[in-house]
């Protein structure tokens, strides 16, 4: 088959671009000129703005553009359903909105000749926008459609959350759910109220009047009282989530009208827990996270396994983890981190309740390291012990088992309506028994009602035996392994996870250890797959979604880690999979005002402290931050006058009065925060007093609920700090009875220490090495995300806790240690 590929632009009233997809097979031997096939198509003809409005629910059919002659077009949809239907109604927008209408241009003697193309469109909204109106305010994903109105509304003590007498059982979760995260955002306990809304009021409504905004569509409506409504209950909730990020920004919004709605129905993140284990409690997290951005659906890679190369060449010493409790086999389940069947119920339902759907991933032929651990017979002795011998009946047997344990009962552990197979990367010498194996576990699945989820794989196992498209989705992630193109053609609806575009692999060295979000803003939209563009509407592709593959296992990368490239992202990628091609900021300006919106009620996954003021600013967030703290803070520590002693040494000089003595292990200070993330630099004075302690005692200094700082790191006596298992030391051991000045600056790529100004020790550009062929060397994450919660756990005096939220240069910090400032 020779396919060729030609765009074509031009202005005939709007913009079009045109893919041509054509084969010679169907083309029966016909050469056709293109560009003039392309140039014969007439411009669509929009209707008036006043028919449109008079037209109401039902709208008004799209015309046809003309076609030249011996061929005629196909609608085939557009990527704003609400404006112009998948029937190719015209429906009236609330503001003038840019729609991209996708045809085929089909021959009428030869139906398999087809061009796809796509035309932008303006559909005018009924009501134009008045004089002096507000711009649309700044929300992640943008709104749809905005026409602004004047003034602006306020949330205050005396606002209250206002449910319809008629929908106050059914709205009752959805209200005290925002009821306790304005509380967190902004510090403003709402009443709730039955009945009609008063001024600076928040209203929510379940309405029949908005049926074109489907599903996931919701209407907010800013004037002396604050409206939303939505024809379902998801779009309801997608509403609070954009008056949680307004008053993130500022108790005060901009009047006006707003229609938003998805242009994509599947939003995604693909996350690794079978390399590296993460909480129950991140998972959580994760699906508030998300679901701030209207994302909807979290994917839970739950096995996995690293690299031989990497473990002695031996598949028995080789990391491999299967993250969820297994009665059948007790050697499956992961004995380093793993969540229980209740655990992982439960996630599945907080997934309801933000509007994320919870998508459990058992990765099955390939990956597969972890079952084979636990019954090596399934193991594939030609392929490697991490692929599944797939002529072996035991290994039908075994995967069966694993798939029903989660699957039968009355309450069943996978409660939710999809399903992950996994299905990538096996042996292509085994294509046929793969497509069988695959299609063998569909069928296993779809037996339980569930749809099914599978990576796709089968250009790579090309084959005669047959693999069921009914009820199955396919990532398609690589177009070596699954041709976008041949899998439209047999019907498999796409989420396009482009490796190029979308894979994160922290600290790896390939791929994307940050993924490139100007880029993305720029080029991206889930049309894209790899260097394949589907035209904008081509419901073919269903969505997006971006992953996090754990690779290198133990290479130091935290959680915390894993957030500091998830997070700006997220930020990028959720305008993309629910606005698609609408890019109505350039990046800078959206990069700009990004920073002003966080992770939504309750959450500061990054450590976040303080507003940045800049990389030049020296203005300190906490400076001297004891003196701040209040006295019910302070558990058997003492604050006293700096006595003649304390005068010496590197506290002469400076303005500090006050010292903190902790008189023993025991005593510490309580401070109010977790954690200060990346990047940082906190600079304290610390007297370690000499007490005759343990060598294996460590001295806790700081700690939070992710890190210690510890002035005796076991492992060397050194001051160190320890996190997520990984025990890391500086090369400096603090001395006793002796003042020193002890600041360290944290970032995303490592840690650095400083003694008395000057620099010490660096915990930058170290790396693992490795003993196979290539001799590997892959870069050691020394990062620490700075614990705050508690001070104490160590024996002497310590004064001058000061706090920047940035890294401050070796420069800055010896200026600073010269002249007894902070």
């Amino acid at each position: 088959m020779i396919l060729r590929s030609v765009t074509y632009r031009t202005l005939v009233g709007c913009f079009l671009s045109i893919t041509c997809s054509i084969s010679s097979a169907y083309a029966q031997g016909i050469e056709r000129d293109t560009a003039a096939l392309l140039a014969g198509v007439g411009p669509i003809e929009v209707p008036a703005a006043a028919a449109i409005g008079a037209a109401g629910s039902a709208g008004i059919p799209l015309r046809l553009p003309k076609t030249p002659e011996g061929y005629h077009l196909v609608f085939k949809g557009t990527d704003h359903l609400p404006v112009i239907t998948a029937k190719g109604n015209v429906l009236a927008p609330v503001s003038d909105t840019k729609v991209s209408v996708y045809y085929q241009l089909v021959a009428d003697t030869d139906p398999g000749f087809f061009l796809d193309l796509s035309r932008i469109v303006t559909v005018p909204a009924a009501v134009g926008d008045m004089a002096g109106a507000n711009k649309a305010p700044f929300v992640i994903p943008a709104l749809k459609e905005w026409r602004g109105g004047q003034g602006y509304f306020s949330v205050s003590a005396q606002s209250k959350i206002v449910l319809p007498p008629h929908q106050k059982e059914s709205l009752a979760s959805l209200s005290s759910q925002l009821q306790r995260e304005i509380l967190e955002q902004t510090g403003l306990l709402l009443d709730i109220k039955i009945g009609h809304p008063g001024r600076a009021d928040i209203y929510l409504e379940l309405s029949d009047a908005l049926p074109r905004l489907g599903k996931e569509g919701y209407q907010m409506e800013v004037g002396e009282y604050l409206r939303i409504a939505a024809p379902g209950y998801k779009g309801l909730f997608w509403g609070t989530r954009t008056v949680l990020q307004l008053l993130d920004q500022s108790l005060t919004i901009a009047r006006g009208l707003a229609a938003d709605y998805p242009s994509y129905p599947v939003r995604g993140l693909v996350l690794d827990v079978g390399r590296k284990f993460f909480s129950m409690s991140f998972l959580q997290n994760y699906v508030k996270l998300l679901s701030y951005y209207k994302m909807n659906d979290f994917q839970i890679h739950l096995n996995d396994n690293g690299f031989k190369k990497y473990f002695g060449d031996n598949w028995d010493s080789t990391y491999a983890a299967f993250r969820l409790e297994n009665d059948r086999y007790p050697g499956l389940t992961a004995k380093d981190g793993h969540y229980t069947k209740q655990e992982f119920r439960d996630l599945q339902a907080l997934g309801r309740r933000y509007g994320i759907l919870i998508v459990p991933e058992i990765d099955v032929p390939a990956h597969a390291l972890s079952i084979t651990h636990a019954v090596p017979e399934t193991g594939s002795k030609k392929y490697g012990m991490d692929h599944l011998d797939l002529h072996n009946p035991l290994t039908d047997t075994v995967v069966h088992h694993i798939f029903k344990e989660y699957l039968e009962g009355p309450d069943p552990v996978f409660t939710g309506p999809v399903v992950d197979i996994g299905t990538d990367e096996y042996a292509k010498a085994e294509a046929e028994a793969f497509r069988g194996f695959t299609d063998r576990v569909i069928g296993w699945v779809q037996d339980y009602g569930k749809q099914v989820r599978l990576w796709g794989a089968l250009t790579w196992a090309e084959g005669k035996t047959p693999v069921r498209v009914k009820g199955v989705t396919m990532n398609t992630w690589y177009n070596g392994y699954a041709e976008p193109r041949a899998m439209k053609k047999l019907g498999y609806p796409q989420i396009s996870t482009p490796d190029g575009w979308l894979y994160i692999v922290p600290a790896a060295g390939y791929y994307y250890d940050y993924l490139n979000v100007k880029h993305l803003y720029d080029k991206w939209t889930p049309a894209q797959v790899g260097n394949v563009r589907f035209e904008a509407g081509d419901t073919s592709v269903i969505g997006g979604a971006f992953a996090v593959w754990n690779d290198i296992v133990g290479n130091g990368i935290t959680a915390q880690d894993v957030t500091d490239r998830v997070f700006p992202a997220l930020q990028i990628l959720s305008q993309k999979m629910w606005g698609g091609e609408d890019k109505r900021l350039d990046f800078k300006t959206f990069d700009q005002l990004r920073g002003g919106i966080g992770e939504g009620p309750g959450l500061n996954l990054r450590g976040r402290l303080g507003a940045y003021d800049g990389p030049d600013t020296l203005k300190p967030v906490k400076e001297n931050w004891l003196e701040e703290v209040t006295d019910n803070a302070f558990k058997g520590v003492r604050k006293i006058r700096r006595s003649r002693l304390d005068r010496q040494g590197v506290l002469a000089g400076t303005h500090i009065q006050n010292v903190w003595s902790f008189p023993d292990t025991n005593a510490y200070v309580e401070l109010p925060v977790e954690e200060i993330g990346y990047d940082y630099t906190v600079s304290f004075y610390l007297y370690r007093a000499s007490n005759n302690k343990k060598n294996n005692d460590p001295e806790t200094l700081f700690s939070s609920k992710h890190a210690k700082v510890l002035l005796h790191q076991q492992q060397s006596g050194n001051l160190g700090f320890s996190r997520e298992g990984y025990d890391l030391s500086f090369n400096y051991r603090v001395p006793e009875n002796k003042w020193v000045q002890i600041t360290i600056t944290g970032t995303n790529k490592g840690t650095a220490l400083f003694i008395d100004g000057k620099a010490q020790d660096s915990l930058y550009n170290h790396f693992l090495q490795y003993n196979d062929k290539d001799k590997t060397k892959m870069r050691k994450v020394e990062t620490l995300v700075f614990p705050l919660r508690r001070l104490g756990g160590f024996t002497g005096k310590i004064t001058g806790l000061t706090i920047y939220n940035r890294a401050l240069t070796w420069q800055e910090i010896g200026r600073l240690s010269a002249t007894g400032e902070h």
